[in-house]
């Protein structure tokens, strides 16, 4: 695990998807879990930060894809932690309809990942006892209920998958796995509105200082105006 920003961490060693650690006097929060196998490696580096599993008191989603919520199942068992996405994610995290589709409705749940009660759904513009005050983003278009969570004092945004940034390159997300992408584009602007200073991406090295401009210019790249 590594501290990346006062109070927050990523996991490392993770085969694909970023998982984020939130800490608060009164516990921790984890944004996404991964894949399935990620779990193990989650509670280990936690045990070796000094934290129990029962420390992990919140597990909030992005969104319902695979590689974010693998071992949703496993930490909540792990840890007594609750779920807390979107309503539009509670379904597939719950098992009832499978992850939506381009071009297609839901259908009935495949079994890619344990099916898990979702504690607590989660609005637009909320804001969470997280860091002194968290606010839900709704960035629909990658997935239909996709959220990213911003502070608004420290100017850092968690963006799960609106935004990939591979190889030192910021890029849309991958069409194949993208309900909507003229939605995620306007999910982007709406980033863009907030004109963040930190980007912490689900796929991707985090951008820790300094990001707008780079966000600016991979907008307009897109054809989305500043």
């Amino acid at each position: 695990m590594k501290q990346i920003l006062p109070q927050i961490s990523t996991f490392t060693n993770l085969l694909i998807g970023r998982v984020y650690l939130l800490e608060d006097a009164d516990g921790l929060t984890l944004v996404d879990t991964g894949l399935a196998s990620a779990g193990t490696k989650i509670i280990k580096q936690l045990i070796i930060a000094g934290h129990k599993p029962s420390d992990v008191k919140r597990i909030l989603i992005t969104h319902a894809h695979l590689d974010h919520v693998g071992c949703v199942g496993m930490l909540r068992a792990a840890t007594g932690a609750e779920v807390w996405c979107h309503a539009l994610e509670k379904p597939v995290i719950e098992g009832v309809i499978s992850v939506p589709r381009r071009e297609k409705k839901p259908r009935v749940a495949e079994s890619h990942f344990e099916p898990t009660p979702v504690a607590r759904t989660l609005s637009d513009g909320e804001l969470l006892p997280i860091l002194g005050g968290l606010q839900v983003v709704f960035t629909p278009g990658h997935a239909p209920g996709h959220l990213s969570f911003w502070h608004p004092q420290r100017r850092f945004l968690i963006t799960g998958d609106v935004i990939f940034y591979m190889f030192n390159r910021m890029t849309l997300p991958m069409a194949i796995a993208t309900v909507d992408m003229d939605e995620d584009r306007r999910s982007i602007q709406k980033i863009l509105d907030l004109r963040p200073e930190a980007l912490l991406f689900g796929h991707g090295e985090p951008m820790l200082t300094n990001a707008l401009p780079t966000l600016q210019k991979f907008a307009a790249r897109i054809g989305i105006p500043a």
